[in-house]
């Protein structure tokens, strides 16, 4: 059967969560239409109190077909954000669905080469990687360097992932992998959310291939990275490792 086509123009739909993210959203947005291959945008706000979902809304008027907005109750974690708005893809029929920071820590012109490694490279997941050629991060604490290096290859010895960068948070997922890893069993929410993620898609068979990018440090608004997402994640891979032994996952078609 052909491929069924996405309920808007585009075939690829950039997931931006946010909360206060006043100073960076409109453009992030423009970088993103700025692009010379076209990419709709869907941001996930969690009723930031800054006003970014208004932003985002005024926005709506200028790119009427391209940008649009789910709005949640309240700050709700990473991962829950992601999930509604991969469940939103999935129903829009968008056949490559990426994440990315709203703060310009990921630059919009690597989303060109995550498309190209799923388009043309045989990934079913392209990861925008910080590690896999070194370390390319620029702007963080040396502090904060080592401990996300030393946590990827923590995540590497525990679940056996051949992964560089196990925590990245700019990826491009091909439809099939959402469609087939069950959405409802990810539990995590913080970086321990992104690991899970890539395990689940190679526990199911999918090609994961890791494309080296540059990772900036913001330069507006406020982290929201703390010690407990941390944590999160230290815990969260033994049990993720622990629970793959009995449970069964779908497999790639």
């Amino acid at each position: 059967m052909p491929e069924s086509k996405p309920l808007y123009k585009h075939d690829s739909v950039v997931l931006i969560p946010t909360y206060n993210e006043k100073e960076n959203i409109e453009n992030i947005i423009r970088a993103v239409f700025g692009l010379p291959e076209e990419f709709d945008i869907l941001v996930i706000d969690d009723n930031s109190p800054d006003g970014t979902a208004r932003i985002v809304k005024e926005l709506q008027k200028e790119f009427a077909d391209r940008l649009h907005i789910l709005e949640r109750s309240g700050k709700l974690g990473l991962g829950t954000a992601y999930i509604t708005g991969f469940q939103w893809a999935i129903a829009h029929k968008y056949d490559y669905i990426f994440e990315m920071d709203a703060d310009f820590s990921h630059n919009p012109n690597d989303l060109l080469k995550l498309k190209d490694a799923c388009c043309n490279q045989g990934a079913d997941v392209a990861i925008g990687s910080r590690y896999i050629t070194g370390v390319n991060v620029v702007n963080w604490p040396m502090s904060r360097v080592i401990m996300s290096y030393f946590a990827s290859q923590y995540v590497r010895f525990i679940t056996g992932l051949k992964i560089h960068d196990t925590t990245a948070g700019f990826v491009c997922y091909r439809r099939e992998v959402l469609e087939t890893i069950e959405l409802d069993k990810i539990r995590f929410k913080g970086y321990a959310f992104q690991i899970e993620m890539k395990f689940t898609a190679y526990k199911c068979g999918f090609n994961i291939q890791e494309v080296p990018i540059i990772f900036i440090n913001r330069v507006l608004g406020e982290s929201k990275m703390n010690t407990s997402i941390f944590g999160e994640a230290v815990f969260g891979v033994i049990k993720l490792k622990l629970g793959s032994f009995c449970r069964k996952y779908p497999q790639k078609k």
